[in-house]
């Protein structure tokens, strides 16, 4: 075949692709496989719900704007019930048939249960809620990121937050696992080192249901203001018990405000200040785009838990298009250091350990257009935050 020819064949199938539709193109490359393990059930399970809602949202604008990097997505479920060993189970089965970009988790004890097996799955992890050190600490894997704060993040900003306290004595209540522990004595550290005292410390096992001897406690301490680390099910109980105990305590909540437990609370939070993570008022175009697309298809704002799952997934898409693969370790490879275009702005995925570097929020549960929800108060830039950890070795 002479050169001719062979230029008039390579123009003739350009011109053929040209024609084809892109959802086409995405079937000729290979998918982008996302395996969404979140809780279905358990103790977690209506911010599971919430997580898998935004990923499936996510996916569906992916595909129907033609796929990510002309690559359709793919997804495959696995309920994770909440617990360590079913979450490391599932991610596992799902990564080995192939759903090798994993995503969704609640806890911190199933991210640190997921990311040190990825090298062995050949499988890359995306923690979108899950706040313990450890994941961008010692557990820390080149394989695995945080699209979420950290509670490293959390507790900076609270340093310098807590200066505006008036407060000077100070009780902790906080779920009795690696994030509830690590946030309450991370809280404990920052106070102190204003000179400010901590006479209490509780730890209450997760899936408690009476929080009566808690907030007995929490009264005999006579202290002027609580640290409160709950989560889930047992945050909506401790919140309904203590407005039923009459606890006039002032609380802070660590992760308290999310929209579910707002919701399910009355209107016992409002008021109520706190550490946020996301709220459909941050003012950016991506985000208002987010936004509208949401409310178009939910006829609702989009919570918390559903902003930061979403973020997850675009970062996973743009880790993809980066590398042009959607192999686990060129997905990961291309987006340590990245600067990305996000819902919370431009922000970097952090190259010594992982952790998407986002600007923090602060604010109180308040009315707005008649729905009581988080509302920012005072955002917190990124150069607050502290490094990454010297315990991440890479």
């Amino acid at each position: 075949m002479n050169i001719a020819s062979v230029t008039r064949r390579a123009i003739a199938i350009a011109a053929v692709c040209a024609t084809l539709p892109m959802g086409a193109l995405a079937q000729a490359k290979d998918p982008v496989r996302i395996g969404l393990v979140s809780s279905k059930s358990g103790v977690f399970a209506q911010q599971g719900e919430e997580v898998i809602r935004a990923v499936q949202f996510a996916i569906e604008e992916a595909n129907a704007k033609g796929g990510v990097d002309a690559r359709k997505v793919d997804v495959q479920f696995a309920d994770d019930e909440g617990t360590p060993d079913a979450g490391r189970r599932n991610a596992e089965k799902m990564a080995r048939d192939g759903y090798n970009l994993l995503i969704g988790p609640i806890p911190s004890s199933i991210a640190l249960a997921i990311a040190p097996n990825l090298e062995r799955w050949d499988a890359a992890f995306f923690a979108v809620a899950s706040k313990s050190d450890k994941i961008t600490g010692d557990t820390c894997r080149p394989r695995s990121f945080r699209t979420n704060h950290s509670d490293a993040m959390d507790i900076a900003m609270i340093g310098e937050w807590a200066k505006e306290f008036k407060e000077k004595t100070y009780a902790t209540l906080a779920a009795d696992y690696v994030w509830g522990r690590d946030s309450a004595e991370s809280f404990a550290k920052a106070v102190k080192a204003q000179g400010k005292e901590v006479k209490l410390q509780l730890w209450a096992p997760v899936g408690t249901k009476d929080f009566s001897p808690y907030i007995a406690q929490i009264k005999a301490a006579n202290v002027e203001a609580i640290w409160v680390a709950e989560v889930g099910r047992d945050a909506i109980a401790f919140v309904k018990q203590a407005q039923e105990f009459g606890l006039k305590t002032k609380i802070i909540g660590h992760s308290l405000l999310i929209n579910f437990m707002i919701d399910a609370t009355g209107k016992a939070l409002e008021g109520t200040q706190g550490t946020i993570t996301y709220t459909p008022d941050i003012d950016n175009p991506r985000n208002k785009a987010f936004v509208a697309a949401w409310k178009a298809k939910f006829n609702r704002l989009p919570t918390d838990n559903e902003g930061q799952a979403y973020n997850g997934a675009q970062v996973i898409f743009e880790g993809v298009k980066k590398a042009g693969s959607v192999k686990p370790a060129d997905v990961s490879k291309a987006l340590r250091g990245a600067t990305i275009d996000s819902i919370y702005g431009q922000v970097t995925m952090r190259a010594a350990d992982n952790q998407l570097v986002l600007p923090n929020f602060v604010g109180s549960a308040k009315v707005v257009d008649g729905v009581l929800r988080p509302l920012i108060e005072e955002t917190f830039p990124p150069s607050v935050m502290p490094g990454p950890s010297p315990l991440c070795k890479m």
